[in-house]
Parts: C-alpha cells; structure tokens; sequence
C-alpha cells in the first residue's frame, strides 16, 4: 500500500496507521479513560495524547507499545491492520 505525503510534506499518513491509531483511542475510550489520565500513566502531557490521536504526530515502536500495555491492547492487533 502506498503512503501519501501530507499538504505539509513531511509526514507518510498510511491508512493502516491510522487503524493502529483509532484502535487506540477505542480501546482508551473503552475504558473510560480521558486522554489526560491516559498521559499521567504515560508520564507525558495531555498533548502528548492529543497529538498522536489527531495524527499531528506519529507514535514511534516504543511509545506504541507502552500504549497498548496500558491500554490491554493486546500486541497482535499489528496482524489485523490491513
């Protein structure tokens, strides 16, 4: 699948990320957890969250999983992202 460049330039927005990341954000709302409480887990602020949700700013591998840990997102949620 091709990633497409944004009106900025800089940043691929592949569709598949975009899965990865409302999967997050389902599972954060799921269970009932605001984006600020899910920061105070995180050690980061509440921006940090909104950035990432928003898509203003990508997740690196690391901060992915510290994510789906605190989330339960189980890590195999990787094989369902078409």
């Amino acid at each position: 699948m091709e990633a497409k460049l944004s009106a900025k330039g800089n940043k691929a927005h592949d569709p598949r990320y975009r899965e990865l990341i409302d999967k997050l954000v389902a599972a954060r709302k799921e269970r009932g957890l605001s984006q600020e409480a899910l920061a105070k887990a995180l050690g980061r602020h509440q921006q940090f969250v909104s950035r990432y949700e928003t898509g203003e700013r990508r997740l690196d591998a690391v901060e992915f999983v510290d994510i789906a840990r605190i989330l339960r997102v189980p890590l195999t949620v990787l094989e369902q992202v078409r």
